[in-house]
């Protein structure tokens, strides 16, 4: 299985336990790995037949634009299942980054995986 990378995705999101946190959006940083076949997209040359990564990212920045979560973990979760059901990624690897958490940490985040690799 081949894996299409987006890493550093910039999501703002209104995130967090806080009251404080409530009332604003916050930067998120967004790393995904999609597993896929590409060797049909890249013998035809042919975007129709990947993961289209621009496509992949837009949809993540609005739907995170329009959520309302306490946790990280939940937003990670919500987007695993979108990427799944829409984009029909039957593997994935994302982390959520949250910059600014924890003041004496560049950020803090959370990690998932969810789906089978297959092999050739």
């Amino acid at each position: 299985m081949d894996t299409v990378l987006i890493e550093g995705l910039q999501v703002d999101a209104i995130i967090g336990v806080y009251e404080f946190e409530k009332g604003y959006q916050q930067r998120l940083f967004v790393d995904i790995e999609l597993g896929c076949d590409i060797s049909g997209a890249a013998r035809e040359d042919n975007l129709d037949l990947t993961l289209n990564y621009a496509a992949v990212s837009e949809r993540l920045r609005e739907y995170a634009a329009a959520s309302r979560f306490q946790l990280i973990e939940t937003l990670a979760e919500r987007f695993s299942e979108l990427l799944q059901k829409e984009f029909g990624a039957p593997w994935l690897r994302l982390t959520i980054r949250k910059p600014g958490a924890v003041a004496e940490a560049r950020s803090v985040g959370v990690r998932i995986e969810r789906g089978a690799r297959k092999s050739d």
